[in-house]
C-alpha cells in the first residue's frame, strides 16, 4: 500500500523534502500538527505587522508610528491567550518560560521591524499585493505559494520580496536560500505571464538584503529541479520510504515521537481522524488567489496594476 501524494508543491515543502524526507512526510502527507514555536510565531507576528503597514497605509503615511500601531494590531491578532500559554510567555521575569516574557517577545519583534526600516524606506515601495497566494500548474504539477510582498520597481517591473526573521545565511549558503524566491518568480511567470525583474530576501535581524535577477535560464533550471523532486516524492510515496536525515534541525523538530533516528516510532502516528484538517487560507492576505494579470491590485488602497 502506497502513501497518498501531496496535492500541491510549495517552497516550504521543497525545502522540507530536501532537509528531511521523514519530516516532509509527517507534515505534508500525514499532516501531523506541530505546536507553535517561538521563532515561527514571531515570524508570523512580524509578517502581519509589515503587511498591515504596507497595504493599509498609502505611500507617505508608512511612518514608524504607523509601524508601531501595526505591530500592536498584529499582537492582538497573533498572540491570543492560547498561543501565549503554549509558548510559555508570561509577564513575570522569574516565571518566564523558554520563550521569555511577553514584553520581551514583542520587544524583539519591534527590533526586527526596526531592521526593516534600516533596509528600505517603505514610502518608496509601490505595493501590488501582500501575503499574495499564487497557484499554477507547471508541467502537470500543481504549484502554490504565498508571496510576502509583490511590488513594482521604478521601471514598472515586478519585484518579489520575502521577509526573513531568522539569521541570514553565510556566503556559502546564500544561493540555496534564494530557491524560495526563485520559486515565486516561476509562479509569477506561470500565473501572471510576467517574469519578475528582481527577487529579494530582506533579513531583518542583521539587517541585510540579498537580491538577484531571475532569468529564463534560472526558471528553466528550477522547472527541471521541481520535476525531479516531484518524481522523488512520488517514488518515496509508492515505496513508503521517507528516511530521516539527522542534523542540526533535529534540535527543534516537533516529530521526535515518530522518528526512529531519535528513538521514536512510526507506529505512534495517529489515525487520520485525529490529524489536522487542511489549513484554511489566511484571512489577512491582500490580493486575489490565482489572479490573472491586472487583478492583483484589487485591495482598498491598491495604487498600481500589474503590467501586461
Amino acid at each position: 500500500m502506497s502513501l497518498p501524494l501531496p496535492t500541491t508543491l510549495s517552497p516550504s515543502k521543497v525545502t522540507a523534502f530536501k532537509d528531511c524526507g521523514l519530516a516532509f512526510r509527517l507534515s505534508a502527507i500525514d499532516r501531523l500538527p506541530e505546536p507553535p514555536s517561538p521563532a515561527a510565531t514571531k515570524g508570523t507576528l512580524v509578517h502581519r505587522a509589515l503587511e498591515l503597514l504596507m497595504f493599509d497605509h498609502d505611500p507617505g503615511h508608512r511612518s514608524r508610528a504607523a509601524a508601531e500601531a501595526a505591530l500592536a494590531a498584529a499582537v492582538d491578532e497573533v498572540l491570543d491567550a492560547a498561543t501565549v500559554a503554549d509558548l510559555g510567555l508570561t509577564r513575570d521575569e522569574e516565571a518566564a518560560g523558554p520563550a521569555g516574557t511577553l514584553e520581551g517577545f514583542v520587544a524583539d519583534a519591534r527590533r526586527l521591524i526596526d531592521g526593516y526600516f534600516a533596509l528600505e524606506d517603505p514610502d518608496r515601495v509601490r505595493v501590488v499585493g501582500t501575503e499574495l497566494m499564487l497557484s499554477a500548474t507547471v508541467g502537470g504539477l500543481h504549484l502554490r505559494g504565498i508571496i510576502d510582498r509583490l511590488e513594482l520597481d521604478g521601471d514598472g517591473g515586478l519585484v518579489v520580496t520575502d521577509y526573513k526573521t531568522g539569521r541570514a545565511p553565510g556566503a556559502t549558503h546564500e544561493q540555496a536560500r534564494m530557491i524560495g524566491v526563485h520559486f515565486y518568480a516561476l509562479l509569477c511567470e506561470a500565473a501572471l505571464g510576467v517574469l519578475p525583474s528582481r527577487v529579494q530576501l530582506l533579513h531583518l535581524r542583521e539587517p541585510v538584503a540579498i537580491s538577484t535577477v531571475p532569468s529564463a535560464h534560472t526558471i528553466r533550471g528550477l522547472r527541471q529541479q521541481t520535476t525531479a523532486l516531484w518524481a522523488a516524492v512520488t517514488l518515496a510515496c509508492e515505496r513508503e520510504d521517507f528516511r530521516p536525515k539527522p542534523g542540526r534541525a533535529c534540535s527543534w523538530c516537533a516529530y521526535h515521537d515518530y522518528c526512529p533516528a531519535v528513538g521514536g516510532d512510526l507506529a505512534r502516528i495517529p489515525p487520520p481522524a485525529l490529524r489536522r484538517a487542511p489549513a484554511a487560507p489566511s484571512p489577512g492576505g491582500h490580493g486575489a488567489t490565482s489572479p490573472g494579470v491586472g487583478q492583483l491590485a484589487s485591495g482598498p488602497n491598491a495604487p498600481v496594476a500589474v503590467p501586461a
